[in-house]
């Protein structure tokens, strides 16, 4: 909070019955397009890329329902949005915009995390960025019109270890996982770090 006067270099416990004197070591929400003190557009901006974040993984868990399930062909199972729009699935430019929508998302949240909310955001941003860079050699293989190790479809490099379908559930969990707990800290902060924000 800008006016609550810490001088860091003054603080000399990380305790007491002050919370805004142990904020010295928390990490503190850094101005960016929206200054820190605009709260107003945190919360709901959280909420909308819940929404998106969780109508992506219906869509990857309808697909594997199709295919371990329902025993649909791989290369037919669409998900939901694939059954009316089924282009949308072999759509790399969809996937990849997507994978982009979730970094940036995870990227201009990150501004109002504190504290150990921080640490979990990050950890997340910083996986979505590596699943980002394995979408944009999709879409590149897909613009250039050659595939990787001459495969028929357009591969990532994990992809040669994993199938795709199961490649993106452990991708979508993977930064899942620490953005929940990173929520959990954020919206239950300790005194300390409510005091950081």
């Amino acid at each position: 909070m800008r006016g609550v006067g810490l001088d860091r270099r003054r603080i000399s416990d990380h305790g007491g019955s002050d919370p805004r004197r142990a904020t010295a070591g928390i990490a503190r929400p850094q101005d960016g397009i929206v200054p820190r003190d605009d709260h107003s557009w945190h919360r709901p901006a959280m909420l909308a890329f819940i929404v998106v974040v969780i109508g992506h993984w219906i869509e990857h868990l309808l697909q594997a329902y199709q295919v371990w399930v329902l025993g649909t062909p791989r290369h037919q199972a669409l998900g939901g949005l694939g059954m009316l729009w089924p282009w949308l699935v072999h759509s790399e430019c969809l996937h990849y915009g997507y994978a982009l929508v979730m970094l940036v998302g995870l990227a201009a949240l990150r501004g109002h995390m504190v504290g150990r909310a921080r640490q979990w955001w990050t950890v997340a941003l910083i996986l979505q960025f590596w699943h980002h860079l394995e979408h944009a050699l999709l879409l590149a293989q897909v613009l250039i019109g050659s595939n990787l190790r001459g495969r028929p479809e357009p591969t990532s490099l994990a992809q040669l270890i994993l199938p795709r379908i199961e490649l993106h559930l452990f991708y979508n969990a993977i930064v899942f996982f620490p953005m929940v707990v990173a929520m959990v800290y954020h919206f239950r902060p300790t005194p300390i770090e409510a005091a950081a924000i």
